[in-house]
Parts: C-alpha cells; sequence; structure tokens
C-alpha cells in the first residue's frame, strides 16, 4: 500500500474543509436543506471522529480528539447546536494536526493491533492499512456530500 499518497490526498481533502469553514457564514454551516439528514458542520466534524474511530479507537490507542466530540459527531448522530468560534477554529485545527498525527504514527509503527470491524458500506476491516483506505473512501463521501449542501445553501 502505498501509505503517503493518502495521507497527501487526505491532508489535501482537510485543507479544503478548513477552508469551508473559514469562509462559509454560520447559519449556512447549520442548514440542513430538503432531502438531507445533516449539514456541513456536522459532515466536517463527523470526518474528523471517524478517522480517529478507525485509525487509533480500532487499534486500541488514545484518541487524538476530545472525547465529547465522539459522542456528537461518530456514526448514528445527528446535527446539534451549532459551534462557537473557538470551536470552530479548534475542529479546523484538527483536521490538519490529525493527519500529520496519523502519518507519523503510522511511519513510526505504533499501529501494531487491530480489532476488525464491518463498516455499514459492508467492508470488513482486519488492518490499519485497510482503515486508512477505506477512511480516504468515507472522507470524500462527505465531502462530497459537503460540497453539494454547499451549493444548496449558499
Amino acid at each position: 500500500m502505498e501509505a503517503q499518497f493518502i495521507f497527501q490526498t487526505m491532508m489535501r481533502h482537510r485543507k479544503n474543509l478548513v477552508k469551508i469553514l473559514e469562509n462559509t457564514p454560520e447559519p449556512a454551516l447549520g442548514d440542513i436543506p430538503e432531502g438531507f439528514r445533516n449539514n456541513i458542520w456536522w459532515n466536517i466534524s463527523h470526518i474528523l471522529v471517524v478517522q480517529q474511530l478507525l485509525c487509533y479507537k480500532l487499534s486500541g490507542l488514545p484518541l487524538n480528539i476530545p472525547e465529547d466530540l465522539v459522542g456528537m459527531y461518530s456514526k448514528g448522530t445527528f446535527p446539534g447546536v451549532l459551534p462557537d468560534p473557538a470551536e470552530r477554529t479548534e475542529v479546523g485545527r484538527l483536521l490538519v494536526d490529525t493527519v500529520g498525527k496519523l502519518e507519523q504514527d503510522y511511519n513510526d509503527g505504533v499501529f501494531e493491533n487491530y480489532t476488525a470491524y464491518k463498516t455499514s458500506a459492508g467492508f470488513v476491516l482486519s488492518s490499519t492499512d485497510e482503515a486508512l483506505q477505506f477512511n480516504l473512501y468515507h472522507e470524500g463521501l462527505h465531502l462530497g456530500t459537503v460540497l453539494s449542501l454547499l451549493k444548496i445553501v449558499r
């Protein structure tokens, strides 16, 4: 597996999401148009949380994000209140920092164990390498949703 390409692609996605967070007015971040179940803010935060769960939690390692984000943005949750400016800034920072940390940890060999996990898309992940590949797919799906939502709410 070419992990370097995955990290580069993930970082590019994440930087695009940070720009969206910085340039989208707060009301638009929270809009849920007809036909959608969530909003821009939830999708962006969900991306952050799922990467941590797939790569760190299933490897038996501590998460690099606040635990309260997991409760609010993991699979099966729904949008709640919009963040205050400090939370918005923190999620933007974490979007980028967690990719760098993930790449460093991967290169340092810290991912030794992995608990197999069946995704809601039907994929069975049995290693960190598979989690990285699936995560890129997952982030792409949610980035596409964010871009669709942007077209509608602007």
